[in-house]
């Protein structure tokens, strides 16, 4: 920190989560970079095959591309720092990466939020309604549907960091592994109240209406499910399945997120906090493209002509 007149002119935060490894760090370092390889090859894979498989350019296929550059997006928010900090002794970062660093982290959450309940919608329509399925998912509208939660994510997220950006802080101790902006908040030594309300209103749009849809989709899909034929109810495990569980994996990674950054953790062992506090980064993004991969015979097919076309 530099101190300017009688104002500290904040340079850098500490992360403190970090401990000493002595030589394992090479080791949690090796395992962190083939999670993170891994995530890459395996979301750029689906991407790359929903791209160029004309058969797979339908809404819940376009959907899943924009979930899978999402999950990239945010993946490298984090991974990066992260395997930097793991290798060195040196566990600060400048308040701009910081920043940067939250900006990241935010708008994967919402956009990944808002896209797996845009997902909900579409299998409602596809299973619930499926003689109008084709005229009403038309591309004006399927490509509002994917740029919507991004527009809306960068949008809030931007908002959201020039408020906790103008606040004064009076310490750079952030005892997290990345930034998160509630611990950013929580060093603050001038009034809050501001980003506080700001952060609950948007919050609470954003999560209870996306929850609403989730609910009432997944409501009306149950009950076609049971009063349709055999090939409706496997029509609706086949394709709701993987979304249900994505959506789980997500949600628990988020609570686990919460849980970690805002209830007293000290009697939780080290290793466990940050364990919890990397859920959601690291499941998230490598369960989707396994889930969707293994569970979806079409990305299936697809992906064997990609990888075995020239054998």
């Amino acid at each position: 920190m530099e101190t300017m007149g009688n104002s500290t002119h904040l340079t850098h935060f500490i992360l403190s989560a970090y401990f000493d490894t002595g030589h394992l760090k090479y080791l949690y370092f090796m395992i962190v970079l083939l999670l993170y390889v891994l995530m890459l090859v395996s979301s750029f894979l689906l991407i790359v095959v929903i791209c160029v498989n004309r058969s797979l350019h339908e809404p819940m296929y376009l959907f899943l591309c924009s979930l899978f550059v999402n999950e990239l997006y945010g993946s490298t928010g984090i991974f990066p720092s992260l395997l930097i900090h793991i290798l060195t002794d040196i566990h600060t970062v400048s308040t701009s990466h910081c920043f940067l660093q939250i900006y990241c982290i935010y708008s994967y959450v919402i956009v990944e939020f808002l896209t797996l309940s845009v997902m909900s919608y579409d299998r409602y329509f596809a299973i619930c309604h499926p003689l109008q399925y084709n005229t009403h998912m038309t591309r004006n509208r399927i490509a509002v549907m994917v740029i919507i939660p991004w527009f809306y994510g960068f949008l809030y997220v931007s908002v959201l960091i020039s408020v906790t950006s103008s606040l004064h802080l009076c310490g750079n101790i952030i005892n997290r592994v990345y930034c998160v902006n509630y611990s950013v908040v929580n060093l603050a030594c001038s009034d809050t109240i501001a980003v506080n309300i700001y952060g609950l209103i948007i919050t609470f749009i954003t999560v209870s209406f996306p929850t609403f849809l989730v609910l009432y989709t997944y409501m009306r899909i149950l009950k076609v499910c049971f009063s349709g034929s055999k090939q409706t109810r496997h029509k609706a495990v086949s394709t709701c399945t993987p979304h249900l569980a994505s959506l789980i994996n997500f949600s628990s990674g988020c609570c686990f997120e919460i849980i970690s950054s805002r209830f007293n953790m000290n009697h939780v062992p080290n290793i466990l906090r940050v364990f919890l506090s990397l859920y959601f980064p690291i499941c998230q993004p490598l369960f989707n493209p396994l889930m969707y991969g293994l569970n979806i015979s079409n990305i299936r097919m697809c992906c064997r002509k990609l990888l075995f076309a020239q054998m």
